[in-house]
């Protein structure tokens, strides 16, 4: 009698740890990133968020595990809605495929330029018009270049490659740096990083949001699965403690934080 009252306390009890994070390994923390896309990540643990990552671990006192998946479609199907991972690193705040963490960055897509050179300031600036610009195709400034009728002085740059081969956001900067270009329109991420790390002689602006069109700043946060709310507040905690050294970590790579008002905080 008392075996069965245990089994059918366990059976009771199932539904209710799936609701809890039964997925959640208790043995370490289980990253989801991709094998080959610095700044943010790579196989070598080179990346700012495969730093933060391991910040996270030592917080939580966790050893760090890191399931590498090239960031394509199906990657959090593959990943953490597979249980083979338990937090993303790096997601859109609002990204409907996971529950999002509180965020731990505010960064902009930048308007990137060789150290220097006069630039106008606003994009609706007729000068605009007579500078070489370059942008990642299919990316929320290509919706400002359409605005303001910059498209065919305009050079693109694919989105989807293989990033274990080709970078063309390194290679988009590296365009201005060189003087192919006179300005990008690039995530403020990636110029951070190839001016602060890579040692190129370029600077940047944030791109202003402007009203009916894409935004262009947005509140980084980690992804887990839903129904996982423990899970989420322990990684919410932990972001709360460890926000300093988190963003001593993103001041290392050059990323372009902004304050409440949407202004670049100083480097």
């Amino acid at each position: 009698m008392r075996l069965r009252l245990a089994l059918a306390a366990l059976l009771l009890a199932a539904p209710a740890a799936a609701q809890t994070g039964e997925l959640v390994a208790t043995d370490a923390l289980r990253i989801c990133a991709d094998p080959a896309n610095l700044p943010f990540s790579n196989e070598r643990g080179e990346g700012f968020e495969n730093r933060i990552a391991a910040l996270l671990g030592r917080a939580l006192d966790r050893k760090l595990d890191t399931v590498f998946f090239p960031q394509v479609q199906g990657f959090v199907r593959n990943t953490l809605r597979a249980g083979r991972c338990d937090l993303v690193m790096g997601t859109v705040a609002g990204d409907d495929l996971m529950q999002n963490t509180n965020p731990y960055y505010h960064t902009s897509y930048v308007l990137a330029f060789r150290r220097g050179a006069e630039v106008p300031e606003r994009l609706d600036d007729p000068r605009m018009k007579a500078l070489r610009l370059g942008a990642i195709a299919r990316t929320p400034p290509i919706d400002l270049l359409v605005r303001h009728g910059l498209m065919t002085n305009t050079r693109f740059f694919p989105l989807a490659v293989d990033t274990r081969y080709e970078s063309p956001g390194a290679d988009l900067l590296r365009a201005v740096a060189e003087g192919e270009l006179d300005a990008a329109l690039v995530w403020g991420p990636i110029a951070g990083y190839q001016a602060k790390v890579k040692g190129l002689p370029i600077e940047m602006r944030a791109l202003p949001s402007e009203p009916g069109a894409t935004r262009m700043d947005f509140r980084i946060t980690m992804g887990v699965r839903g129904q996982e709310p423990e899970w989420r507040r322990r990684i919410n905690a932990a972001i709360r403690e460890h926000q300093g050294e988190i963003d001593a970590i993103l001041r290392d790579y050059g990323v372009p934080m902004l304050d409440a008002q949407g202004r670049l905080l100083p480097p």
